[in-house]
């Protein structure tokens, strides 16, 4: 079965490079695993980057033990739907890549709170309803 994202349709990669997701997969797929709900295929900013930081979720500093050479703004990335919302709460959320979100995103935050800062809204967003 194929994963599918907030808009209805076939889940997109989200990011290569640096590669993402739960399952390092490219996508924003999630699993009984994934207890974070890495749903988010977020565009992030050094706002996000910094307050992430800020409240003990350090995204920019290299773990080479765990292959991950740190984030830097413009890197797509899937991030805890809880964490976007955390961010989105504070006025500091990145945007997001919708075909690239997954479904599940939405059991957490707010379809309308995705669309707000989404970066792939087509000329009429009516469709996206």
């Amino acid at each position: 079965m194929t994963d599918r994202n907030v808009l209805g349709g076939n889940l997109e990669p989200c990011g290569t490079d640096p590669l993402t997701g739960f399952y390092r997969d490219g996508c924003c797929n999630t699993g009984p695993d994934d207890l974070g709900n890495h749903t988010v295929c977020a565009v992030v900013s050094a706002e996000f980057l910094a307050h992430q930081k800020a409240t003990g979720n350090d995204l920019v500093t290299p773990r080479p033990e765990y292959g991950f050479r740190g984030l830097t703004p413009g890197d797509r990335w899937c991030v805890c739907a809880a964490r976007w919302l955390e961010s989105y709460h504070e006025g500091h959320a990145p945007p997001v890549v919708l075909a690239s979100t997954h479904e599940r995103a939405i059991e957490v935050i707010p379809l309308d709170a995705l669309q707000e800062h989404a970066v792939d809204v087509p000329a009429d967003p009516s469709g996206l309803l």
